[in-house]
């Protein structure tokens, strides 16, 4: 087996689960504080509507903190790693457009979690 990194090696074998619920966390590259502007954040708000409009996640509840959001989702169509690579693409070339900066906004990969029980979905939600 190659040695791959470990965030690779973590999803070797995992796939996401239509209609279960995952927590979805992504930080911004090198962590900076990008969405201390509230402007930019609803960029990235806008585009878990467009995965709710196109019904390829429904979206339960986000947080959008100033290097990071927290998604809580109920996955519909495709795969967490689509959903993931489109919101993140997305997102970076709308907030890079209203900022006039080039490259990377996020940091590779996200982690995710796939809640068991109804009643983590109540906490997390708070």
């Amino acid at each position: 087996m190659p040695d791959l990194p470990a965030s690779r090696r973590l999803r070797t074998g995992r796939y996401g689960e239509l209609n279960r619920i995952y927590l979805l966390t992504t930080n911004t590259a090198e962590r900076k504080p990008i969405f201390q502007d509230f402007a930019l954040g609803r960029l990235v708000v806008e585009q878990f509507r467009c995965a709710q409009v196109e019904r390829r996640a429904k979206s339960l509840a986000w947080v959008i903190m100033p290097d990071h959001f927290h998604w809580l989702i109920e996955l519909q169509q495709g795969s967490l790693i689509e959903l993931m690579q489109k919101t993140k693409s997305l997102s970076a070339r709308a907030v890079n457009m209203s900022t006039g900066h080039r490259g990377s906004l996020w940091q590779p990969g996200y982690h995710d979690r796939a809640l068991r029980r109804e009643e983590d979905l109540v906490k997390l939600a708070r």
